[in-house]
């Protein structure tokens, strides 16, 4: 606030002192006191209300500076009445009782609203726990049968499934972390061994190698990772000769696992969009494609101080890369 708003708004204060000035003025023209005292007294009063007036406006900006900076570093700002001195002044005392109010109302809401995201991820997780045992009887049927379509299904409604729960535990997945050295060659052996029976039937080439590889990493979530990647490999294979290739690298401050395609790839305009909630793309459109697996791995790999990326060529291959650091 300008020095200029402000003494628009004293501007009952700086009437009233005129009219005062002006009274005692006239009083004292009243007893003969001499002009250059009447003067004098003016001018006295013009200044010190002035004086006065500038440093009230000094330490009310600096008080205001401090409120915002204040807010500005509190993380929970719907705290801030908390942390707030309680003011002297009538005026400020209502804002202060209103702010009170509004902020205890939002926290009760705030309260209210995290307890029922809690009881609904506690009802979904339960949910998934439940469902994986009909799907492991069906599968176990199709595995008896050698019914390949139903294998085939099941394990779609499996991943889906799987996308289900780690979407529900995305919002604080560093809660469920149980972080040791992984050997990255049992990770991607049961990776492969969960989709070998898609990879059988559309007679895709795999090419493993080099990947008895140790890293510090959460084995459960790395599985999931690797299992949705590997998914949307063979959903966009489209050649005749299929071929998926899963190696890893090493060097002294990093592990970098890659797993490469030789499917549609990607065009320039998706790539920079692959890790967007809910993006399908425009080319690599499936009837079954959610978006979401990708933008899970992203996630769960920024909880995990892991960096995803992926290269591809459009009509020619597509290659992600998780890297694992050292330090």
């Amino acid at each position: 606030m300008s020095f200029t708003l402000f003494l628009e708004e004293k501007i009952s204060f700086i009437l009233f002192q005129l009219s005062f000035v002006i009274f005692v003025s006239f009083f004292l023209g009243m007893f003969d006191f001499p002009v250059s005292i009447i003067v004098l007294f003016i001018s006295i009063s013009f200044l010190f209300t002035f004086f006065y007036l500038l440093f009230y406006y000094v330490k009310k900006r600096r008080e205001v500076k401090r409120i915002m900076c204040l807010v500005d570093n509190l993380k929970e700002k719907y705290l801030i009445s908390e942390v707030l001195k309680k003011p002297r002044t009538i005026e400020n005392k209502g804002y202060y009782y209103a702010l009170k109010k509004a902020c205890k109302a939002m926290n009760d809401e705030l309260g209210r609203i995290s307890k029922q995201r809690s009881d609904y991820q506690e009802y979904l997780e339960s949910f998934v726990h439940e469902i994986k045992t009909p799907l492991a009887a069906i599968s176990l049927f199709a595995d008896n049968t050698n019914d390949e379509l139903i294998k085939e299904e099941t394990l779609k409604i499996d991943n889906l499934v799987e996308q289900m729960l780690y979407y529900a535990r995305s919002e604080n997945p560093e809660k469920d972390f149980f972080v040791r050295e992984v050997n990255l060659e049992e990770v991607l052996h049961q990776a492969i061994i969960n989709h070998r029976n898609y990879m059988l039937k559309l007679g895709i080439k795999l090419n493993v190698h080099d990947l008895n590889k140790m890293v510090y990493t959460d084995e459960k979530y790395l599985l999931f990772i690797v299992s949705q990647v590997i998914d949307n490999a063979i959903k966009y294979l489209d050649k005749k000769s299929k071929k998926i290739e899963i190696y890893a690298v090493e060097n002294e401050e990093e592990t970098c696992l890659i797993i490469k395609d030789n499917g549609i790839g990607i065009s320039k305009a998706d790539i920079k969009r692959v890790f967007d909630k809910g993006f399908t793309g425009n080319d690599r459109t499936k009837s079954h494609a959610t978006g979401m697996g990708l933008y899970l791995c992203k996630k769960i790999c920024d909880s995990l101080n892991l960096d995803i990326r992926i290269e591809s060529e459009e009509k020619n291959y597509t290659k992600v890369t998780i890297t694992f650091f050292r330090k």
